[in-house]
């Protein structure tokens, strides 16, 4: 009813995107101190979860196993670092000689 004050314009039943079905929660037992991996882990091995999910959990899992391996990790990047970062021009002196006393100690 075109024209008519409160009939005319507003939300339609039907219209607009359809609603999309409600995703499959996750019901892991998980507590928050959980690393990335152990989480990835006990979605890989829960047997209530869809398999997509699960087949997904295990290549992010192996992926971040293989990237660890070729890189060696942050902290074995650190300590590599740490031992090249005392050589060359900052490498520590040398003592200085005891010409003064003939190279021996007083």
């Amino acid at each position: 009813m075109p024209g008519v004050k409160g009939r005319s314009g507003g939300a339609r039943p039907g219209a607009g995107r359809p609603k999309k079905d409600p995703a499959d929660d996750l019901t892991i037992a998980t507590n928050g101190n959980q690393t990335p991996a152990e989480f990835l882990t006990a979605v890989y091995n829960d047997n209530m979860v869809a398999d997509k999910l699960r087949i997904d959990a295990a290549k992010a899992l192996l992926s971040a196993e293989v990237r660890r391996a070729e890189n060696g990790g942050k902290k074995e990047q650190a300590k590599a670092a740490a031992k090249t970062a005392g050589a060359g021009r900052f490498a520590s002196a040398a003592p200085p000689k005891l010409a003064a006393a003939g190279g021996k100690r007083v």
